[in-house]
């Protein structure tokens, strides 16, 4: 990734394309699945905000955290019923949607619901599970492992691509730094950019203390908007942002999740980063 785009774009659905100099698309929802009124209610309010700020919007949740700190830890509602809330989502409000999986087998049945089929940071260089997702023909997004660099990327993402699928999306979500730690090396926004793909900047990990509360994750939320920023100002395809009506009452990464009331103000700033910068600094 250079000042002028380079990434191949393609489309994630009829109308919405991601990559090459095209306006950054927001990837944003709550970390798990915790009911469904409250995905709903989520759902339906980032699309109010994102279609008064004219950012495209791909809706995320996972039904299941399969690496949570703790066993007690809540995982989500299970992939039946996760599936079914997340197709409700995407029919009711007619919006793209994404989620992740992490045993091959789960690839089939996840494509038939959603438009992106995601790979978890700890599970990137996983090759069953790499091709179980290219074999959906499903746009893929790999989140970097936080033990990798940014180079290493390569050979994950073609995984993928030489399985027969080139929809691919390559998330930054931060590097380990000693213990209980992450930190975010800008220039490895533009590494990422090199392999040629769309590059996404997933703010809301990026802050993550994994393991820092003992037995769960903490992090630093007011640090998301300053990390946001500057990715958009370094040039990416795509934000990917953890929210949520009440943080701190979450059932799965509370401390790291942008509230929804502030998801607004951060979107703005965004978005005329994002445009500067593809205009050119004009």
């Amino acid at each position: 990734m250079t000042d002028k785009h380079t990434t191949t774009q393609f489309q994630i659905t009829e109308t919405m394309i991601i990559g090459g100099n095209n306006p950054f698309v927001l990837i944003a929802g709550p970390c798990v699945i915790e009911a469904e009124k409250l995905i709903m209610e989520t759902a339906e309010k980032l699309k109010q905000i994102t279609t008064k700020l004219g950012i495209p919007l791909v809706f995320k949740a996972s039904f299941d955290k399969a690496n949570r700190t703790a066993l007690s830890s809540f995982r989500g509602e299970g992939m039946a019923e996760g599936l079914r809330i997340l197709a409700k989502v995407r029919e009711e409000l007619d919006l793209p949607v994404l989620t992740d999986i992490h045993q091959p087998e789960q690839a089939e049945p996840v494509a038939a619901v959603v438009d992106i089929v995601q790979i978890p940071a700890f599970l990137c260089r996983q090759t069953d599970l790499l091709v179980a997702a290219a074999a959906t023909g499903k746009v893929v997004n790999i989140k970097k492992g936080q033990f990798l660099a940014p180079w290493d990327m390569k050979n994950v993402v073609e995984k993928v691509a030489k399985s027969g699928n080139q929809r691919i999306m390559v998330t930054e979500r931060g590097t380990s730094f000693g213990y209980n730690n992450l930190v975010v090396d800008m220039t490895g926004l533009i590494e990422l950019g090199k392999i040629g793909y769309p590059v996404v900047f997933d703010g809301t990990h990026s802050v993550q203390k994994p393991g820092g509360q003992g037995n769960a994750t903490g992090g630093n939320r007011e640090y998301v908007k300053y990390l946001s920023r500057a990715a958009a100002a370094v040039g990416i395809d795509g934000l990917f942002l953890e929210t949520h009506p009440d943080p701190n009452r979450a059932l799965s990464d509370g401390p790291n999740m942008v509230k929804l009331d502030e998801l607004e103000e951060l979107l703005k700033m965004v978005k005329d980063i994002d445009q500067y910068i593809k205009d050119g600094g004009k």
